[in-house]
């Protein structure tokens, strides 16, 4: 009698010991440490819920179906893709899943991304403004610096359509993307919707900024490289300094305009997809590039580290600089800058 009892008293531990939950090992978010995440997935835990949070609204609207992927998940493929480059094939067999799920889970996820976008890339004012004057001006002795201007091209398959608009200089099909930041290295303005074979003073002359800009009376201006137009909101070095001022003009620029360049470079460094080539459609390409912009800015507010294997220098391969033969009307505004501080 006592025998049985004993037995039923082991045989009821063992079921309370098979009920214990275990972490669930196709989860990213169990299966890995925080370390793991950011090589991974480019952000930690905390961060990577709550970008699944800042989308849920719109990562659940067509999941009523039975076992719908959840809005977490679909954030964790879509960091996966934007983070390795990797074939959408490969991404469905590590995450188990189909090939046509990653496509829309992509699409679904950087949609919602660029839907948020004004919220996260946004160009300063009031007292924001100053505070980036100050900052930039620490660098190099630059004075009224908004931000740094720059275009940079992400490579893409070539497509159906116009094939050749997508050829750049260099004989590769991309986007020229457009993007200004400010002094913590965050985007306050991104445009990713021109042909490769842009030039950076046409896709400025058409974008959004370039309007805000010449009619605005900010007090200050952009520094860009020489094929940029030097306006009055603009200001671009001197193609032969002649005298000891224009000299360090062009020096302070050249210092405080390497910020411009470093961020594009940890941008394609925390986004591999942006350095490697995309194999979407142009119109898809685009929301990929803003969505990267918008968790660059993520992860730079949120002090997320780039990992070590990624810190590699001269990641970016943009065109190489040529005058700009557009027309500038702010020569006596960087006349006037040079005579006055340099």
């Amino acid at each position: 009698m006592f025998y049985f009892a004993r037995y039923r008293l082991l045989a009821g531990r063992r079921a309370m010991r098979m009920e214990r939950v275990f972490r669930d090992r196709t989860n990213p978010l169990d299966l890995y440490d925080d370390l793991e995440l950011v090589e991974r997935f480019r952000f930690d835990r905390q961060t990577i819920l709550q970008i699944a949070d800042l989308l849920q609204e719109d990562l659940e609207s067509s999941t009523l179906r039975n076992h719908a992927i959840p809005p977490v998940m679909k954030v964790l493929i879509a960091l996966r893709f934007y983070a390795s480059g990797s074939f959408q094939n490969i991404i469905a067999d590590t995450f188990n899943i189909d090939h046509s799920t990653v496509s829309r889970t992509i699409h679904s996820v950087s949609n919602a991304l660029v839907r948020r976008a004004p919220k996260f890339i946004k160009f300063p004012s009031g007292h924001v403004i100053e505070e980036n004057k100050v900052k930039f001006y620490a660098d190099a002795n630059f004075p009224n610096v908004l931000g740094l201007i720059d275009g940079t091209h992400v490579r893409i398959i070539a497509p159906s359509q116009h094939e050749e608009q997508f050829v750049n200089g260099k004989g590769y099909h991309s986007i020229n993307v457009q993007v200004i930041v400010n002094a913590d290295s965050q985007f306050i303005s991104i445009v990713a919707k021109r042909s490769g074979s842009s030039h950076d003073s046409r896709v400025l002359k058409e974008s959004r900024v370039f309007m805000q800009l010449e009619q605005s009376n900010y007090d200050g201006y952009l520094l860009g490289d020489s094929g940029y137009p030097c306006k009055t909101f603009l200001l671009t070095p001197y193609l032969h300094p002649q005298t000891r001022q224009e000299i360090r003009f062009n020096r302070s620029h050249k210092v405080t305009r390497c910020a411009v360049e470093r961020t594009i470079g940890q941008w394609k460094r925390r986004f591999h997809s942006l350095h490697s080539e995309i194999r979407l459609s142009p119109v898809i390409t685009c929301k990929v590039i803003i969505s990267c912009g918008v968790l660059h800015n993520i992860a730079k507010k949120n002090n997320i580290p780039l990992n070590e294997d990624d810190l590699d220098d001269d990641l970016d391969d943009d065109m190489e600089e040529v005058e700009n033969g557009m027309a500038g009307n702010g020569f006596h505004i960087r006349k006037s800058v040079t005579e006055l501080h340099f």
